[in-house]
């Protein structure tokens, strides 16, 4: 019972701390007033996107989290029977991932955005975890998610990081597209040296 509590305190610190991030980085970014050049065809189908998968993952999630806090006596059916060292793995992996999320958006700067949008002079950024790998950004939002699912022990979770795998499966291509159709060589340059989520052997 001890050791239950201590993953749900941990649970609700690493997500606590995603949104402060979140939050911290969209008040930089806005007051940078930055300006964007849009890519209609990728804009359209972006819409699409966050007209069916984002909302019903987010609200799933809301569902998930309100259910977590309350922990009716149901919502023990769906727990998922994990042994306490990989609820411990969750706990490392959501900390591990955290900290790769700051380090990405710090490196990215200005250069970020949430829709599939190229700035207005738009820059490659290769420094940072850009080095070895194009998206840590994404890598680290699948990472907090999985440690969610592992330090929660349940599937609720478990089905919100398959929906952001479907999600973010889809978005990678055509944003590695879209950058290629901006930088031409020089991101397909980029591509050759660095992997997709992980870094090349």
């Amino acid at each position: 019972m001890y050791m239950e509590s201590y993953f749900r305190i941990s649970f609700w610190i690493i997500f606590g701390g995603m949104i402060i991030m979140q939050a911290l980085f969209a008040l930089r970014s806005r007051q940078a007033e930055k300006r964007t050049a849009t890519d209609r065809s990728e804009v359209e189908i972006e819409r699409w996107i966050c007209a069916f998968l984002r909302p019903l993952r987010s609200i799933f999630l809301f569902i998930s989290l309100v259910l977590y806090a309350v922990d009716p006596d149901w919502f023990g059916v769906l727990s998922v029977p994990l042994p306490a060292w990989i609820q411990w793995l969750g706990i490392a992996l959501g900390i591990f991932s955290l900290a790769l999320y700051a380090w990405s958006r710090s490196t990215l700067g200005k250069e970020w955005s949430s829709p599939l949008q190229m700035q207005t002079e738009h820059h490659l950024v290769t420094t940072g975890p850009y080095a070895r790998i194009r998206h840590p950004i994404y890598l680290a939002l699948l990472g907090f998610l999985a440690s969610l699912a592992l330090v929660s022990a349940n599937w609720c979770f478990i089905v919100v990081l398959a929906f952001s795998i479907v999600d973010l499966s889809l978005r990678m291509p055509r944003e590695e597209q879209m950058m290629i159709g901006e930088f031409g060589e020089e991101y397909e340059d980029y591509m050759e040296k660095t992997g997709r989520l992980f870094p090349r052997l």
